[in-house]
């Protein structure tokens, strides 16, 4: 009897060994790529199976103890067979992966799909990719002048004033967002020029509809930069040097713990450029001491530009708790020499601007947020900014850098005493808080809701240091503050075809402005206050659908009552950038609609080609633009923003995309618009002289063609030669209302040539850049002369899986 009971013991310990489960975790990744996206992983004796995320990350759970075979496939890999001994709780398991030997075209389709899924929403949208140009000596802002539709309006050379025009739509009527969170939160001194497309994992461009998870108060269009986010362990840098004495690093890093999640996320840049490039033509003279006009062929000398910053994010990135759990710093600087005024008529010496940012952000994503189906997400910033723009240099001074001299051989001394106007050491104090919330619900497989609010407040202090010690104790001060929410409804019909986007917008924003002041009563002076105030409240909404036809062909269409509330730059002024302050504007409204057709892919043989077209209507009231001066003859050149009236945009763009044997591409596009003003008369009954005409300071004609061509496997194996062409045209427009030659730039036909070699993995790769080739004058903002050939070379680094 004792042995059966024996035998039965036995067996009871073996079947609860047997029952025992684990769970076995782990990344697919690639030392070329990173994460494998949404590859399966499979128990072969149980046949139990698992996708992974879109960075790699995978769980199967209540796997028996023992040994088990484990198969990986995925369209991107070669398919992986291993063993694995299950005998803890949890098993890590980490798995290197060889990526498929694809064609270029193929995993170029791949790695679009995500672009294609965006572009077909219905939205007036190109999504831009970094990952071919972030090896080259380009811009960020270069980049985005490629792209069908957008106009980069810059004031000069590198770390000028830069003006996005969309389709007839410019200045603030244009978002900028960095991961969906307005770009001016971080201060003068972070901008897209400060941004290397390294760091970038795509810019998604909206015309004139906008979607409601970016809840701001675009009008006219928005750019959303979305950061790199893999958590694969990288770290990467690159270096270039060029003309104009112009150095340009850049670092970025990322850790990931795999057991913990935690991650810290590390990126750096630093800036620098004299400027010095040469200008001339009928905007470039000195004035004679007897007051003739010489056309002189000179460099710029006050033009120097220097930007230093970095991040660091600390959290956790998928665990169980969260998606993303980031708290972060972002600190940056910079200093910019100022040339000019609004024009280039006369140039500056001494007058120079200083910023700095100190900026704290907390990051929250999770889905299945308390319930399955439920996305929550939170960005909440505050910032520190400082800036202090100085001019106390009282002489006039030529394009030579030279003092002015009358005709009695006496040095010309400023009307206003400094470069600009009054001799000023103005220091401007912002503490800016942005606040943004998210909640994306699937109520099924095809129904969304989505609900977004962002808080925008600014605390803005001046004070001028050129005052008496008793005016400098009374400091001004300005506040603006706004909130918008957006609600949307987003189906998918008739088998995922229909696909639609229904949205509603609320704004609301109150101004308050405060200006001490001194004055005399009875023989003593007293302090009293000059105090205004505002509140706005508007409300917008808008429809964006598409349908498929068939795979290639897919027609879009969208229309958006949208509302763009004065920003603070144009209520209270921007000294830096020669804005005056303007408390009485008004916002601006405008009825926006685009219909087109996104066909592709085809193919033939070798041959691979796409291409879109697109129409669009802007009818807008209370148009915000800068102030048109046409005499840029004066000393004083500084222009407030106001309200222009009702102006209409009437336009199309075309965009093509063709590739031959994995070797060859080429893209072209162009986009041509009318944008007239549509107000014939005043107040008092008069005609405008410029009714019906079209508005003066707006490129309404370019086109773009760039042309790479790959050589593979050139000296070593799985290496890459590409060469690269660039071509632009804008066609000539006036700067003024008055239609004389001297106001209107000539056509422009900028052309540039790169070389790049990347060895074998891309983890060194030499560039090699000549921009505008032919050294051809190149304008934008009201005439102002921009860089012609210029030389660049540059080096890039990067490091896996370290």
């Amino acid at each position: 009897m004792k042995i059966p009971f024996l035998l039965l013991l036995l067996l009871l310990f073996s079947v609860s060994v047997f029952a025992q489960t684990a769970t076995l975790k782990g990344r697919i990744y690639t030392k070329e790529q990173g994460g494998v996206a949404h590859a399966n992983v499979k128990l072969m004796q149980s046949n139990a199976v698992v996708a992974a995320d879109e960075n790699g990350y995978f769980m199967l759970k209540n796997v028996p103890y023992g040994q088990h075979e484990v198969m990986v496939t995925s369209v991107e890999i070669e398919p992986i067979q291993l063993k694995v001994t299950i005998n803890k709780p949890q098993i890590n398991l980490p798995i290197t992966a060889k990526p498929k030997n694809f064609e270029l075209n193929e995993v170029r389709v791949v790695q679009k799909s995500e672009k294609k899924e965006i572009e077909t929403l219905g939205f007036a949208v190109n999504v831009v990719e970094t990952k071919e140009v972030a090896q080259r000596n380009i811009q960020t802002n270069e980049l985005l002048d490629r792209t069908v539709g957008i106009r980069v309006r810059q004031n000069g050379g590198l770390g000028s004033a830069v003006n996005y025009n969309l389709n007839g739509m410019s200045g603030n009527s244009v978002r900028v967002f960095i991961d969906g969170i307005p770009i001016s939160t971080y201060g003068e001194s972070f901008s897209l020029n400060s941004i290397p497309p390294a760091l970038i994992e795509r810019v998604e461009v909206y015309k004139g509809v906008i979607p409601a998870h970016l809840a701001d108060d675009a009008l006219g269009g928005a750019i959303n930069v979305i950061l790199k986010k893999g958590a694969m362990n990288n770290l990467s840098a690159s270096v270039s040097y060029g003309s104009f004495n112009t150095f340009q690093t850049n670092f970025n890093g990322t850790y990931r713990n795999e057991k913990t999640g935690f991650t810290v996320k590390a990126s750096a840049f630093h800036n620098y450029s004299d400027n010095d490039y040469e200008v001339w033509g009928k905007f470039v003279r000195n004035i004679l001491p007897n007051g003739r006009y010489e056309y002189v062929r000179a460099r710029r000398f006050n033009d120097a530009y220097r930007s230093t910053g970095g991040q660091i994010q600390l959290g956790f990135m998928n665990v169980k708790w969260a998606d993303q759990f980031l708290i972060g710093y972002n600190g940056s600087d910079d200093f910019k020499e100022v040339q000019h005024g609004t024009y280039m008529s006369i140039p500056y010496m001494g007058r120079f601007t200083e910023s700095q940012a100190n900026v704290l952000s907390l990051n929250y994503v999770k889905k299945n947020f308390l319930t399955r189906g439920l996305e929550f997400n939170v960005n909440a910033m505050y910032s520190q900014r400082g800036q202090v723009v100085v001019d106390t240099v009282k002489w006039n001074y030529n394009w030579y850098g030279q003092i002015s001299v009358g005709l009695n051989g006496n040095p010309i001394m400023r009307p206003t005493g400094a470069q600009q106007a009054a001799p000023t050491i103005m220091h401007i104090d912002r503490n800016v808080s942005t606040f943004r919330a998210g909640l994306n619900y699937d109520l099924s497989k095809n129904h969304r809701l989505v609900v977004n609010h962002i808080y925008y407040g600014i605390d803005r202090r001046e004070q001028d240091f050129m005052r008496s010690e008793l005016e400098r104790a009374f400091i001004g001060t300005r506040n603006l503050q706004k909130n918008i929410t957006s609600v949307a409804y987003e189906a998918k019909l008739l088998e995922n075809r229909l696909k639609s986007n229904l949205f509603a917008k609320f704004y609301e924003q109150s101004i308050d402005r405060i200006d001490p002041v001194l004055r005399v009563v009875d023989g003593q002076n007293v302090r009293q206050e000059n105090r205004a105030n505002s509140s706005k409240k508007h409300t917008g909404y808008g429809l964006a659908m598409s349908y498929t036809l068939n795979p290639k062909f897919i027609l879009l269409t969208s229309a958006e009552k949208a509302v763009r509330l004065p920003s603070e730059s144009e209520v209270f002024g921007s000294p830096g950038e020669n804005i005056i302050e303007n408390f009485g504007i008004r916002p601006e409204v405008s009825y926006n609609y685009n219909f087109g057709l996104n066909a592709g892919n085809f193919y033939a043989g070798k041959h691979r080609y796409s291409f879109t077209v697109s129409g669009f209507i802007r009818d807008t009231r209370d148009k915000i633009v800068q102030r048109i001066n046409p005499r840029v003859n004066d000393a004083l050149q500084t222009n407030p923003f106001e309200n222009l009236g009702k102006n209409k945009a009437i336009g199309f763009e075309a965009d093509l995309h063709y590739s031959f044997d994995n070797n060859l591409r080429v893209d072209v596009n162009m986009s041509k618009f009318n944008s007239v003003f549509n107000v014939r008369y005043d107040a008092n009954g008069r005609e405008y002289d410029y009714y019906n005409r079209q508005l003066p300071n707006e490129p309404y004609w370019t086109t773009n063609a760039n042309v790479q061509y790959t050589i593979k496997d050139l000296f070593k194996k799985k290496s890459a030669l590409n060469l690269y062409y660039g071509f632009r045209f804008v066609e000539r427009f006036y700067t003024t209302w008055l239609i004389l030659e001297d106001f209107r730039t000539p056509r422009q036909y900028i052309q540039d040539l790169g070389v790049s070699y990347a060895f074998p993995q891309n983890k060194f790769v030499v560039s090699a850049d000549v921009k505008n080739v032919f050294d051809q004058q190149a304008y934008d903002n009201f005439a102002v002369q921009k860089p012609g050939r210029a030389f660049y070379l540059k080096l890039n680094y990067l490091i896996n899986n370290f």
